[in-house]
């Protein structure tokens, strides 16, 4: 029975997951943050001492760290984890090279290695891994990013911010090569033809109308509930929708320290 154990970094809004195996003591990280504070650049390390903590009180085997998406509203903390996990592997989705050459095009990244060879595995759509007893299959998930991938473990998973809790919806689809197209088939022709009674973990938890923090649905739940895409949304209002609401969002806070740092490794 694998188990999770979550961590919410409340700046981001952002959930990072850490799923292990109680018996095996295999374990891997899912989405981790490193604290940030653009006004003087200054960056700490709270929730990478959380992980530590915690995967040391139980005596963890740390095989993969991996990011769902190269994000663009917090920076990630796998390279700092892998000072602490030298023998842990930082996973992302194959596409971060497409994301790569996007961004070093529009922020002049001349040095920028646009190969994906900052991450140690580059995972496509259907592959699988094996972090010793725990099973990992990988679902493509674009329409966020290009990048998005979800991950099934078990009866789990974990869909980063392509399906957010039912009361908030799913991802925006305005960055560069984002599309809420995707976004509809990645949800409505991948996701919710899992079994229903799924569990689903976010990627982000922004707490609508100051609702207690919450970060796991059901695949059940969200067709029947999510505010923006439910089992009987069409796609024809579904991008309507999403195209006209991404255009009254403003940038993410940290968008440009973040992705410059994401899309080199973080």
């Amino acid at each position: 029975m694998k188990t999770v154990q979550a961590f919410f970094e409340k700046d981001s809004s952002t959930l990072t997951y850490v799923v292990f195996d109680p018996e095996t003591k295999d374990a891997i990280i899912i989405d981790p943050v490193l604290n940030y504070e653009p006004n003087g650049s200054t960056y700490w390390f709270e929730q990478i001492e959380q992980i530590k903590d915690f995967v040391h009180s139980q005596e963890l085997h740390v095989h993969y760290c991996i990011d769902t998406h190269a994000h663009a509203d917090h920076i990630s903390a796998t390279a700092e984890l892998k000072k602490y996990f030298p023998q842990m592997q930082s996973v992302i989705g194959k596409p971060v090279t497409e994301v790569q050459d996007i961004f070093a095009s529009i922020l002049s990244l001349s040095t920028l290695k646009t190969d994906g060879s900052q991450f140690d595995l580059l995972i496509e759509d259907g592959q699988t891994l094996q972090a010793g007893s725990i099973h990992i299959q990988a679902i493509h998930t674009p329409g966020h990013t290009p990048t998005c991938t979800s991950y099934h473990i078990d009866d789990m998973l974990f869909t980063g911010d392509t399906l957010f809790m039912p009361d908030f919806g799913t991802g925006r689809c305005d960055f560069p090569k984002g599309s809420a197209k995707d976004l509809y088939h990645s949800v409505h022709e991948k996701l919710y033809t899992l079994p229903d009674q799924t569990r689903v973990f976010v990627g982000h938890d922004y707490q609508p109308n100051g609702r207690a923090l919450a970060w796991e649905t059901t695949i059940a739940d969200s067709k029947n509930h999510n505010i923006h895409l439910k089992a009987d949304t069409t796609e024809a209002e579904f991008v309507s929708f999403r195209q006209e609401r991404d255009k009254t969002l403003n940038a993410p806070r940290l968008l440009l320290p973040s992705i410059q740092i994401n899309v080199n490794g973080g």
